[in-house]
């Protein structure tokens, strides 16, 4: 049996909720570093946010969708 979720009919793979919580975690993140004004000192950005992507999938993943 494959992981995956009944969305109004249609399955999902869990990975795919995962991705996207993930993104929307490290958007807040980015948004409470570039309110706070100190977003500049964590270089590269490039590496940063792309890791915490990665991050908060990873531990979405392990809170919610591990059987």
């Amino acid at each position: 049996m494959a992981p995956s979720m009944n969305v109004l009919g249609a399955y999902f793979p869990d990975w795919l909720f995962c991705s996207v919580a993930g993104v929307g975690l490290a958007i807040m993140v980015y948004v409470i570093l570039e309110r706070a004004q100190i977003g500049h000192r964590f270089a590269p950005t490039a590496v940063l946010y792309p890791t915490l992507v990665t991050f908060f999938s990873l531990a979405v993943w392990l809170i919610f969708f591990q059987h």
